[in-house]
């Protein structure tokens, strides 16, 4: 099985250099209508194989919620951020009598920002059948037989995320494994969030709505002003506004886990104002 390399690389051309992305494997996705209703979308998948300026490999592309599929062969040009496709010849389809699959062409880009391989497609041979393609780096393997290369499950969950603004599955996985934590810290007996911490707070937001098996640990502290039972509360307090903040964006509270230590857990000294801020804070942790 050919390694799919989840990155862009840097190629150098003849005349300097210049970014060509790495599409050499398999992808999986939807074809979405004309009208853009992406709950029309037909599950769509493209095993490519980068040839250099050429490109080459198979499709299948699958009537949504049945059995019946069709196997296919394109050939196309090469750029730097895709390529353009002509769909040949069909190997093999299954389907009623009623059944039409249509030889396709089209031309796809490479969206870095979003992780999509992406544009428009349009028939060659069945009149007024265009529209879009959008797929995203698979981890299966291709299958030319009756065999499903990904259940509808997967439709259903992209055209959520496309629905929602979400990016691709490799791009939210990176979004992960590269967030750095950080505290966020509160003014002497507060429990409001500084405005300044939001769009922190908001990029843990996207992280958590893109991993639906994904929970967030949030952790209550204080300096050691007041009594220890004041304070314990008042940690309570801190916690529950980021839970509250992380609600309001969407977060059902169930992925949500809310911890407080008072005054017991500092991370500096309490004998300076400095000390004291660090202390006065809230932590995170994905769990």
């Amino acid at each position: 099985m050919r390694k799919v390399l989840l990155f862009i690389s840097l190629c150098i051309l003849s005349n300097g250099y210049a970014q060509k992305v790495v599409i050499d494997g398999l992808w999986q996705g939807i074809l979405i209508p004309a009208s853009g209703d992406l709950k029309a979308s037909a599950p769509f998948f493209m095993d490519v194989r980068d040839e250099g300026d050429r490109i080459s490999g198979l499709t299948r592309e699958e009537i949504y919620k049945t059995e019946h599929y069709a196997i296919g062969k394109f050939y196309g040009e090469r750029d730097s951020l895709g390529f353009s496709f002509n769909h040949v010849v069909y190997n093999k389809k299954t389907g009623g009598s009623r059944t039409t699959w249509c030889k396709l062409e089209g031309d796809l880009k490479f969206d870095a920002k979003t992780g999509y391989l992406e544009g428009d497609f349009r028939s060659t041979d069945c009149r007024n059948k265009a529209g879009r393609i959008v797929l995203y780096r698979s981890k299966h393997s291709f299958s030319k037989d009756d065999k499903l290369i990904a259940s509808h499950g997967s439709r259903d969950q992209l055209v959520e995320d496309l629905l929602n603004g979400r990016p691709s599955p490799d791009v939210r996985s990176e979004m992960r494994k590269n967030f750095k934590f950080q505290p966020i810290f509160f003014d002497y007996d507060k429990d409001s969030i500084r405005p300044e911490y939001f769009p922190f707070l908001e990029r843990i937001v996207e992280i958590v709505d893109g991993h639906t098996d994904l929970r967030v640990k949030v952790v209550g502290n204080t300096d050691s002003d007041g009594s220890a039972e004041y304070n314990e509360d008042l940690s309570k307090r801190r916690a529950q506004s980021i839970i509250d903040f992380f609600v309001s964006k969407g977060i059902s509270e169930d992925r949500l886990v809310i911890e407080f230590h008072g005054e017991s857990k500092p991370i500096d000294t309490n004998q300076t104002d400095e000390g004291k801020q660090k202390n006065r804070r809230v932590e995170f942790s994905f769990i």
